[in-house]
This record gives C-alpha cells, structure tokens and sequence, in this order.
C-alpha cells in the first residue's frame, strides 16, 4: 500500500472485504454420497446457509457458493462446497481464495474427524492433514496449512471396519436423531471463530460440558 492509498477514503466495501471469511464444507458430490459421514461437512454449510437465509448458486469458481452475514454489519460469510470429490478439493479451494482476494487464514475448512467421538466438534488453526484426504489436497494447492479447522467428530469404525469404508456409510439410526444438533453445534463454532476468534471459540467448544 502507497501512500496515496493512505489518503484514499476508506470506502465500506473495503471492511466488508477486510471481515470476509470463505467456509468450505468438504464432502463428495452427488446423492449417493449425501447422507454419508465423510459429507459431514456439507451438511454443516447447508445449515450455516440455512441460517444465514443464503443460497447456494453456481460460481465462476467449480464451487456452489452461497453468501451472508452473520449479523447485520459482522462478519461476512462466503460457504463454499466444491463441485469435484473429497480427494480434489485443493483446485477449488485455492480458486475461491483467489476469486475472492484472501488469505489461508481467513479460511475456515469444515470436515469430518475419525479420531473425534461423534457429536463432539473441536477447532484448530494449522497443523497436518491427519489421513483425510480433503485436507491434505487443500494444503498442497494452497501450499500451506495455515488455516481454520472445524473438526466434526464422527468416531471411529466398529470392530475390524476398514475406516474408509466406515466414513462412505450413512450416520446410523441413532447418530441420525443427534445429526441436527451436531450440525448446529458445527455452525456455531463456524459463527464463534469469526465472531470472537479462535481462542474465544476453542474454550467454548473444548471445555468440558
């Protein structure tokens, strides 16, 4: 920034773009895979949306995107789900930051965790991929890990169920009767981390009930 840009009037515009934050739930497209534990993340930003009153639409990006406020004048929200497979995301992802002019910290990726109990979210800021291949696509197109994690725990298979087969079945008849308030519970971190940042959001959701 020069320093005529200094002298430039701040336009509104200009904070809307400083207090954006883009928020990708990962999953895998189409309807054979919606009820799956792995589109976890899919389904918290249906509910993000949902909430917001945004809809998703087709973007220039291969994304569907939907965009709102968390509150008159806060934060702004742009919900993202990639049109491509889990293991794929990195391209989108990476295109959506561009198209929007921001930065892997100002990223929020939103995504199943095996080594999570179900119905427990948790929130970290960098770090591995951890196994999912979401994550893993997202950081080697980005080239960077530096961003939001909201961890939607899923827990791990029964018995001797192979963990990739376990994340590709639908929640289970109980865990389908508890989804709903996972979900609100995963849209609310979403909300806390921009709100109130991300050390506010982690004693929230860490602490213990």
């Amino acid at each position: 920034m020069g320093f005529l840009d200094l002298l430039r009037p701040r336009r509104k515009d200009d904070a809307v773009a400083e207090n954006t934050w883009l928020v990708v739930g990962l999953g895998n497209p189409g309807a054979q895979y919606a009820g799956n534990r792995h589109n976890v993340g899919e389904m918290v930003a249906d509910a993000l949306a949902a909430r917001l009153g945004a809809a998703f639409k087709t973007h220039k990006t291969p994304a569907r995107v939907a965009e709102g406020f968390v509150r008159p004048g806060g934060p702004k929200l742009v919900i993202a789900k990639p049109n491509g497979y889990m293991n794929t995301s990195g391209g989108p992802v990476s295109a959506l930051l561009k198209f929007y002019s921001l930065a892997p910290s100002r990223l929020i990726v939103v995504h199943d965790e095996l080594d999570i109990p179900f119905d427990t979210v948790r929130l970290k800021h960098g770090g591995g991929h951890g196994g999912h291949n979401g994550l893993r696509d997202i950081a080697k197109a980005l080239d960077s890990g530096d961003f939001t994690r909201v961890r939607v725990g899923i827990g791990r298979p029964p018995g001797r169920q192979d963990a990739a087969d376990f994340v590709l079945k639908d929640f289970s008849g109980t865990e389908r009767g508890m989804l709903p308030n996972l979900l609100s519970d995963a849209a609310d971190a979403v909300e806390a981390v921009v709100s109130d940042g991300l050390v506010a959001a982690q004693q929230r959701f860490h602490s213990p009930a």
